[in-house]
């Protein structure tokens, strides 16, 4: 994870792009008091000029949009009254030109930044909130209002304003912690090639970061440029990950272009020795972001390169890429207008467009197709040979392409794939099951699927299945809790029960996909008691230890969730468990140390009697280490517990 909220080379940037007012060293005004007040104004104005912030921080944005927007009035009668400043008032309204400067800097970040570098670091940047809170704060804490001949309206509304950031500043981190945990199961899981087990977690993900349509990735990948170079071949594996999430959003968007460092529109040499040519945005590809060379037009209007457009309907796509529109048809009309105004400014502009070789026939798949209405049907045979062949068959396809799983679900497969769960044979089953996996990533059929009544069959094959079976039903009913209204369901059918026992006794691949539904269910309030009651605390106590599964992560981000329920705070609370945090946050990864001391802060501000606990057990001298050396959140979480601890003694 990127440890640090703005690279090194961003804050210079943004620091060189906003000058802050301020007094010299030896208290010197280094502007007069009419420029000072009207630099705060310009910079408030400013700062509210952005609107279209990232989802993950969009609150705080307009909170502290909102902030701005109250302190304008004392700003305004200001510059009206053109009072001469005192050295106080002069260095009150300095401190505020700062927070309002770094303001500026925090929103222009989340309005323009990298969604996924953003999320990645949710917690770093709650932090530059805080940390913007504050400084406003310490500027208005004392502010001679009298002195400024400030209105008694103004001044009351100014007050109340920082009495609501006292309260703020003081408020503790609240992570996402389904977005975290998300991003930590799609970044540490290898891709499966027997099912499409992540695909769920990654539509959550685009959903949640608005990185589904092809203008928000081109977007994206812009400003993920522009961050790689501020990193300037600095923080290799943040950069990494974030390009890795990119690409996973593209393939699943249906764009074909797996190399965001490059992903620049395919140029000649000539243009390379002319940078400041501009190409036209109509002239490129919605989908390559390539110069066309066969624009075609589709049914909603849209142009897009033929050979780019065909692979997205041979993936069984049926609606347009830009806009999501269905289309009515899937005849693509050359664009012989656009075409032409192309040539003519490559001949204009001496660019030599790229010769693109035909597709090749030969190489394309030459397995005969399957006819799957067919195959559905011999789902319901009479011939349980036939039946298993046709399980085996399906499973298969669902997991091909988009166009197979509509396919499957449009000729009834559905309902023909829920009657065989209850088959006595476990292959059938395994087979079955992984089928309703791979046809769930849709969002349509999770419906289709819970409304069929798979849940309880699917939650008997986690109870008595082959292995693979017990995984893949995991994952299903991981996948359909998606919907909270089967978050519900499957608790109240009794599904934690058994996901339990596969996290204590299953493979370590049904161990993973055990965890990641846990977690995803006791997002619902009432499946954490149902979880405790099912004896998960001992259980996640057992995986914990197990090196070899590599779970500490997952797990103690389960007990986060436990840990903020009351009914479940007396099993997870016990002198057992705040040791073993507190080993991990002396020995463990600078991740487990996040995790552990997230954890711990949970349990210690509604349990004192724990962090005395942890102290005794030598907590102290590593929390003083991580508030100065850990990673951003590390050193947030142990500076908190440093101060909820002075308050135990």
């Amino acid at each position: 994870m990127p440890q640090s909220a703005l690279p090194p080379s961003s804050a210079a940037a943004a620091a060189a792009a906003d000058p802050e007012p301020s007094c010299s060293e030896d208290g010197a005004r280094e502007m007069d008091d009419e420029d000072l007040v009207e630099d705060l104004l310009a910079t408030v104005n400013s700062a509210r000029a952005y609107a279209d912030f990232r989802r993950t921080q969009r609150k705080e944005c307009h909170n502290l949009l909102r902030w701005l927007q109250l302190v304008l009035p004392l700003l305004e009668e200001l510059r009206d009254s053109t009072p001469r400043l005192t050295e106080d008032a002069y260095r009150r309204l300095t401190l505020l030109g700062r927070a309002f400067a770094a303001a500026r800097r925090l929103l222009r970040s989340c309005n323009d930044g990298s969604k996924i570098f953003l999320a990645l670091e949710s917690e770093a940047v709650l932090g530059r909130f805080r940390t913007v809170y504050e400084k406003m704060n310490s500027a208005l804490d004392g502010m001679p209002y009298e002195e400024l001949g400030i209105s008694d309206e103004v001044m009351e509304q100014v007050e109340l304003m920082n009495a609501q950031l006292m309260r703020c500043k003081k408020r503790t981190d609240t992570q996402d912690i389904e977005l975290s945990m998300d991003l930590m199961v799609i970044l540490q899981n290898n891709k499966d090639d027997e099912r499409n087990a992540d695909r769920a977690i990654l539509d959550r993900l685009a959903s949640k970061l608005e990185l589904q349509t092809l203008p928000d990735l081109r977007a994206e990948t812009v400003a993920i440029k522009k961050l790689i170079k501020e990193r300037n071949g600095q923080q290799e594996e943040s950069t990494k990950q974030i390009v890795e999430l990119l690409n996973k959003f593209k393939a699943i968007a249906g764009i074909d272009e797996k190399n965001v460092l490059g992903g620049e529109v395919f140029v000649t040499k000539s243009l390379d020795k002319c940078p400041s040519l501009m190409i036209p945005d109509d002239f490129l590809c919605p989908i390559t972001l390539e110069i066309m060379t066969d624009p075609v037009i589709v049914a909603s209007g849209q142009t897009y390169e033929r050979r780019s457009i065909q692979r997205w309907l041979d993936s069984g796509e049926r609606t347009c890429p830009k806009t999501r529109q269905p289309l009515a048809h899937l005849s693509l009309a050359p664009n012989y207008a656009l075409k032409n105004l192309i040539l003519q400014w490559c001949d204009k502009h001496k660019v030599e467009l790229q010769r693109r070789e035909p597709e090749p026939v030969a190489e394309q798949d030459e397995r005969p197709k399957e006819d799957i209405p067919s195959l559905v049907e011999a789902l319901s045979s009479i011939h349980s040979d036939v039946q298993r062949k046709a399980a085996k068959k399906i499973r298969v396809l669902s997991k091909e392409s988009p166009e197979n799983r509509a396919l499957i679900a449009g000729n009834g497969g559905i309902p023909a794939l829920i009657g065989l769960l209850a088959y006595p044979d476990k292959k059938v089953q395994e087979n079955t099951v992984t089928s309703l996996l791979n046809l769930s990533i849709d969002q349509s059929n999770k419906i289709f699927i819970t409304k069929g009544g798979a849940i309880p069959l699917i939650i008997e094959i986690l109870r008595n299945g082959s292995a693979v079976g017990q995984e893949n039903s995991a994952a299903t009913l991981f996948s359909l809790s998606m919907l909270d209204e089967n978050k519900v369901t499957i608790g109240t059918l009794g599904g934690i029960a058994p996901l339990v026992e596969l996290l204590r006794n299953g493979t370590v691949r049904g161990k993973k996909d055990a965890a990641t539904a846990i977690f995803n269910l006791i997002l619902n309030q009432q499946n954490k008691v149902r979880a405790t009651h099912a004896g998960i605390v001992p259980v996640l106590l057992k995986v914990i230890d197990d090196k070899n599964l590599g779970m500490v992560d997952e797990v103690l981000s389960i007990f986060l969730l436990l840990s903020s329920h009351a009914a479940c705070l007396g099993e997870v609370g016990t002198t057992q468990f705040v040791e073993k945090l507190v080993q991990l946050i002396k020995e463990g990864t600078p991740k487990n140390q996040e995790c552990a001391l997230s954890v711990l802060l949970e349990l210690g501000t509604k349990k004192q009697p724990l962090l005395v606990h942890a102290l005794r057990f030598g907590l102290h001298e590593h929390l003083s280490k991580i508030a100065k050396t850990g990673t951003s959140r590390a050193q947030r979480k142990a500076n908190s517990l440093i101060q909820l601890a002075k308050k135990c003694y």
